[in-house]
């Protein structure tokens, strides 16, 4: 919940306003979803996840479609949402679909995406049965092409929106 709580409010804090809207890729059951329903009970959530088992068993009543990451562009989503949500599945895809989904998330973003990603040189503790991560400058190349600016905490505004936050929030 504090997660949840954090991102929710960083979003809030980037946007100025309350958060309307929230996309949750790799959303698993729609774990974010209740949360976040909690906190702003209006708040439109649309839940993506490339699990048959998850969608079919928890779509209809959470707000679940069938898809992934790069399956952004083709799926019937709003245009842009608040806040976009990755949490716990970037380190898991190959470096083309992370490219190609990257892109799709900026696309996406109105307000903030929330890019939960780890680096070669980070600390892990729990569950670790996932690729090399790679090294945080390829990372922060491929957050740069796919158009988003690092606003620290794995919080991220589309390039084009970067003037939301200072130029001390900004981090290169």
């Amino acid at each position: 919940m504090r997660q949840v709580e954090f991102v929710l409010h960083l979003a809030e804090w980037v946007l100025g306003r309350r958060v309307k809207s929230v996309l949750d890729v790799g959303c698993g059951e729609g774990n974010w979803r209740a949360p976040l329903r909690r906190l702003r009970p209006t708040l439109h959530y649309d839940g993506v996840d490339p699990s048959e088992y998850a969608v079919k068993r928890f779509g209809a009543r959470r707000s679940i479609q069938l898809g992934g990451v790069e399956d952004l562009d083709t799926l019937p989503l709003r245009e842009r949402y608040d806040l976009v949500v990755c949490c716990g599945m970037l380190i898991y895809l190959s470096l083309p679909s992370l490219r190609s989904g990257l892109s799709q998330v900026a696309r996406r973003t109105a307000g903030i995406a929330y890019l939960e990603l780890f680096s070669r040189t980070d600390g892990f503790e729990g569950d670790t049965n996932w690729p090399t991560p790679r090294p945080a400058a390829e990372y922060q190349r491929m957050m740069r092409a796919a158009g988003l600016t690092s606003i620290g905490m794995h919080g991220y505004v589309r390039t084009d929106q970067r003037e939301r936050v200072s130029a001390l929030e900004r981090l290169r």
